[in-house]
């Protein structure tokens, strides 16, 4: 009994150390991604901290981790010193705080900008992968040659051609260059040809017509990829800087961020925690816009990469 007693002793000890062998490397990966998780994150982190540290405390030796002395005083410097602008609507003129004023312009920009842009890449994507049409694949890979032309060789191109159309400082003039994306289109492209032909065939056997079939089968069985587009696409044009910078010129057009270096630029010089107040609202909106899609954006991730 003695024997068999202290044999049964010893065992959950051994089965307790084999079971902590075999989640070790569990254990070390999750440490691992913590660590990295949390190097990522306090960029962020320190963006919010220092947007809420009074000015005077902002350069103090050694840092603050955790504000002492919270205050929202930098953002309502930050919207006072924006000065008063006018919204022009259809029959009326709404006076708002300069700082409101760029944070319409920039959203509703951003969103018109992404809702086009999703639309025209589907559309592109829908024919490059279910449509067999001649040069199809030349146009294709000239879409995708496009990538390798920086920005910036373009950028007094569209210029003169904005200006022809006499659109320089007018909220069609930042729209009109961004109306797709080769980015778009070639994930909308690769996505939509691994969805099964034979549902289209179905829908016109059915009766339906071109649009139909796309708007009723491929556009909900994309939504997934699109929705990537959509938030790839609203990021870049809610933190478009240089583009509106060149085309506008009445500060009540400004959008955020074109708004938000002239403050800097024109009044403060280096005062950092309104830097990182204004910062901290321009980057508030996109975050709320991952989250609200965060779903979509990891399932299009990851049947984009089942299904190649």
């Amino acid at each position: 009994m003695s024997v068999s007693s202290g044999v049964e002793a010893k065992r959950p000890a051994r089965w307790s150390w084999y079971r902590l062998r075999r989640r070790l490397p569990n254990l070390l990966i999750l440490l691992l991604l913590t660590a990295v998780a949390i190097v990522s994150l306090f960029p962020l982190y320190w963006l919010f901290a220092t947007a809420l540290t009074p000015a005077s405390a902002t350069v103090k030796l050694p840092p603050e981790l955790i504000p002492s002395e919270p205050t929202l005083e930098n953002f309502r410097n930050i919207i006072k010193l924006s000065g008063q602008g006018k919204l022009k609507l259809p029959g009326q003129i709404i006076a708002m705080p300069r700082m409101l004023l760029w944070f319409v312009n920039t959203l509703a920009l951003a969103l018109i900008s992404t809702g086009i842009h999703v639309l025209f890449d589907t559309m592109a994507g829908y024919a490059f992968a279910k449509r067999k049409f001649p040069g199809s694949r030349v146009f294709f890979w000239m879409i995708l040659a496009a990538l390798m032309i920086p920005g910036q060789v373009t950028l007094v191109p569209l210029y003169l051609m904005i200006a022809e159309l006499r659109l320089v400082d007018t909220f069609l003039g930042v729209l009109m260059p961004g109306l797709a994306d080769v980015i778009g289109i070639f994930l909308l492209k690769q996505y939509i040809q691994t969805l099964p032909s034979e549902l289209e065939e179905a829908a016109r056997i059915d009766g339906a017509s071109e649009w139909q079939a796309f708007t009723r089968i491929i556009v909900p069985l994309a939504a997934p990829a699109m929705a990537v587009t959509a938030i790839f696409a609203f990021q870049r044009y809610w933190n478009a800087f240089l583009w509106p910078l060149v085309i506008l010129q009445s500060p009540d057009k400004f959008t955020l961020q074109v708004g938000l270096s002239y403050i800097y630029n024109s009044e403060f010089g280096t005062n950092y925690g309104l830097l990182m107040s204004g910062a901290a609202l321009a980057s508030i909106p996109m975050i709320l816009f991952f989250f609200a899609f965060q779903r979509y954006f990891m399932q299009g991730l990851r049947v984009g990469a089942v299904k190649g």
